[in-house]
């Protein structure tokens, strides 16, 4: 049976990808890769047994990937070292023969270099190890979570984001993509996905979508980067977590223009949940 370990199940994609999975009839033997066992011990379910696995610790690392055929890597947010985590992670399922990998990277990674994601990829591809790449727009799912106390607290969207536009995609449609590709992995050998919904809206746009599903109103204001900057800093964001923002929504005004992929809806053969939909679903969390 292939064994497959599945890492960030604490996180958003993570638990839709065990969502997806264990909506699926296959022949896998899932593990949830958890830094703490007693803890997580619910988290996924009956289907999926759990292993010790943390980032931070490399040694976790060697029995975690102990017979592993197929590895979905996410990276976690507070990870961004990538020689001092990943490289021994690559070398080491090298060496414990992992036979595919399925990284969640980002759209546009090939052009972004400084970010950890491109170095990732760089390191997969040197290792010989087949894989596939998942490069997703922009998580609608930020408004439920990064976004959500201005959305909810002040009515409003506050990023140094200005006019550029952004695709999206929810993360439902990633962990069904993901957990597609998990089970059928041979047909996906060495290829790289851009997952996108149909959607491709500047904030103001978003904005107003949300002040329409929601029935109130929601501004966005685009300040500068040293307005961003001091008003997170108030509200105690950590500092690694403000510039991981400001790359994430100021950058992208300085970029050429994502574009939207038929990606999501040929891997599901269905369509992509709209951003209307999105808000729909969420109305709850987001109003």
């Amino acid at each position: 049976m292939t064994k497959v370990l599945i890492t960030g199940v604490t996180g958003n994609v993570g638990m839709e990808v065990i969502k997806s999975l264990n909506k699926l009839s296959h022949q896998l033997d899932l593990y949830a890769g958890v830094s703490d066992l007693l803890k997580d011990q619910q988290l996924t379910g009956n289907k999926i047994k759990l292993i010790q696995f943390d980032f931070a610790n490399t040694e976790s690392y060697y029995s975690a990937l102990n017979n592993i055929d197929i590895l979905f890597l996410l990276r976690p947010p507070r990870i961004a070292e990538v020689k001092k985590y990943f490289k021994p992670l690559i070398e080491i399922a090298k060496q414990n023969h992992v036979k595919h990998i399925v990284f969640l990277s980002v759209q546009g990674v090939e052009n972004s270099k400084i970010i950890p994601h491109h170095k990732i990829e760089k390191l997969i591809v040197e290792s010989k190890i087949p894989y596939t790449f998942l490069r997703p727009a922009y998580f609608m799912q930020n408004f439920t979570t990064i976004l959500r106390n201005d959305l909810v607290v002040k009515q409003k969207i506050f990023l140094p984001a200005g006019n550029a536009k952004f695709t999206l995609i929810d993360v439902r449609d990633i962990g069904a993509v993901t957990a597609c590709i998990l089970t059928n992995t041979s047909q996906h050998i060495n290829n790289s996905y851009e997952l996108t919904s149909k959607d491709k809206l500047t904030f103001k746009e978003m904005a107003n979508k949300l002040s329409s599903g929601l029935g109130k109103n929601i501004h966005f204001e685009s300040p500068n980067l040293i307005d961003f900057y001091l008003t997170k800093r108030k509200e105690k964001i950590p500092l690694m977590f403000i510039l991981v923002m400001i790359m994430l929504h100021y950058f992208p005004r300085f970029q050429k223009e994502p574009k939207i992929t038929q990606w999501t809806e040929e891997i599901l053969g269905r369509p992509s949940i709209s951003f209307d939909q999105f808000i729909i679903d969420n109305k709850n969390l987001l109003g």
